[in-house]
């Protein structure tokens, strides 16, 4: 099998054949263009967005992505803040509404723990899938075939190495789940701060 062969089926490849690379590279410019834009440049924004990934999103700059967000499947309504890494060798699915902090790390990619295996370039790839209403906070890192269930909250600084289910708070290093989501959080948007409307009513503030 070749390299991109293999790297299809989800096996160990080596990383620097030319076939790969020069296919990484075309969708690394289009990326690198969406990088220089300015905030103001809405539309110009959404057309390269719409070329490469998704539309109806928010992606503030500075990204990084290895295959130029080839990758990475977005849902609708998200917001990812500046400086988020997509290591999206594999595929990255990301449900609407998610909220991802900056700093944030997908790696869909490891390396073999054989030092000879490291040696001679190889790599594998897991794909991530991050389910719908998921806020990730800022400096998160989330290691290959992670998955994150619907509505959960991974906080700051937390390196997801298992899955998450839905509808719960992890934190920590691993990051591992702290409580569920409850009738608490309805009452109170953070700490003892106390939330003056009712998140379920036809009238919101």
């Amino acid at each position: 099998m070749t390299p991109l062969e293999r790297r299809a089926a989800g096996l160990p490849y080596v990383y620097n054949d030319s076939a790969i690379i020069d296919e990484q590279y075309g969708y690394q410019d289009e990326l690198a263009q969406y990088n220089r834009t300015l905030p103001s440049e809405h539309e110009k924004r959404k057309q390269i967005l719409s070329r490469i990934m998704a539309e109806d999103c928010t992606i503030d700059t500075p990204v990084h992505a290895n295959w130029g967000l080839h990758n990475v499947h977005f849902g609708n309504h998200i917001y990812c803040n500046a400086m988020v890494s997509f290591v999206d060798d594999a595929d990255i699915y990301i449900g609407d509404y998610c909220m991802i902090g900056p700093g944030t790390v997908f790696a869909t990619a490891g390396h073999p723990v054989h030092p000879r295996l490291r040696e001679l370039r190889y790599v594998y790839n897991l794909p991530i899938h991050v389910g719908k209403n998921v806020w990730i906070g800022s400096g998160v890192q989330i290691m290959p075939g992670i998955t994150i269930g619907d509505n959960s909250v991974i906080g700051g600084g937390s390196v997801v190495t298992k899955d998450i289910p839905a509808n719960v708070i992890a934190v920590g290093n691993p990051c591992h789940v702290l409580r569920e989501i409850g009738e608490d959080d309805r009452k109170y948007y953070y700490r003892d701060y106390e939330l003056d409307f009712d998140p379920d009513s036809d009238q919101l503030p």
